[in-house]
């Protein structure tokens, strides 16, 4: 396969989630020459804003934040060289469901309440258009249990059954299959380098975690498969965090995260196969390319 064959598609449930965790990864491929796909389901209207002289557009006041994150969702994917970029069924479609047991949840046009076959259908509609050979997204538990994230796992999995099903839909596009889907992972190890260094360095607890063993939902190394390694990126990445200024603020510990502990803190991503046939061992065994084993 060449380098402008590969496909990459990558869904995110809310602005900032695809820098967090995938920046990286998607700048790499994309200065590969790789055709990168970004689909985000929500605009992220009830984040938390951190900046205070963007309070007022927080969902409990003026209810702005959703436009102003898609124009920083839109900065950050020019520094990270993605131009293919959809919202799930349209801008706006689906509203950010908050975090897990608050009152936003229950909102009837929230992305936790979507009906799963609408949902997936739009899902559906990208992947024909686009046909990926890898698709990345989360775990059943959303990474760290945020609904909007559940709700993502659950519209891609459905969504890449529904694509390879030639009866399903005719009209939005030829059936696909996906070769490969990846979630994202964060290993115990890794988290543990770096919060243990953070720390070290006279960090006052890394978002107030004051030991590598304290994230609860970091996986275990064993079930991490591919790691991604893309240092030469990683000013990318945190020039593209700082582009959601709403949302990581101005003194982000990711950001002193990147300054303590170098870019390998956060120039390197990891993802655990749930689908496909892995490629060859790389570092430290794991995968070291999304298409490795690919033809």
């Amino acid at each position: 396969m060449s380098r402008n064959d590969r496909r990459l598609l990558l869904v995110h449930a809310h602005p900032d989630d695809e820098t967090i965790g995938t920046g990286v990864t998607m700048a790499k491929y994309v200065a590969e020459g790789a055709n990168v796909t970004l689909v985000t389901c929500t605009l992220g209207e009830e984040g938390e804003v951190l900046v205070p002289e963007l309070g007022h557009l927080a969902a409990d006041h003026q209810d702005d934040l959703g436009a102003h994150r898609r124009a920083e969702l839109a900065a950050a994917l020019a520094l990270l060289g993605v131009s293919d970029h959809e919202y799930l069924g349209g801008a706006g479609r689906y509203r950010d469901s908050g975090m897990m047991g608050t009152a936003s949840n229950d909102s009837a046009d929230c992305f936790w309440r979507a009906d799963l076959l609408d949902a997936a259908t739009h899902l559906v509609a990208t992947i024909r258009r686009t046909r990926p050979q890898v698709v990345v997204t989360y775990d059943d538990f959303g990474q760290y249990g945020h609904p909007d994230h559940i709700q993502a796992h659950r519209v891609s999995s459905y969504a890449l059954v529904l694509a390879a099903a030639p009866s399903f839909r005719p009209d939005i596009g030829e059936a696909w299959d996906v070769a490969k889907l990846y979630w994202t992972a964060l290993p115990k190890s890794a988290v543990k380098r770096g919060i243990d260094a953070f720390v070290a360095a006279g960090g006052q607890g890394f978002f107030g975690l004051a030991e590598g063993e304290d994230l609860p939902w970091a996986l275990d190394d064993s079930l991490v498969t591919t790691q991604i390694t893309a240092l030469d990126q990683e000013p990318h990445k945190m020039a593209a965090l700082r582009a959601h200024l709403s949302q990581v603020g101005v003194e982000n510990d990711f950001f002193g995260l990147s300054e303590i502990a170098g870019p390998e803190a956060m120039g390197i991503e990891y993802f655990r196969l749930a689908r496909g046939v892995p490629g060859a061992d790389g570092v430290h065994g794991l995968e070291d390319d999304l298409f490795a084993g690919l033809s």
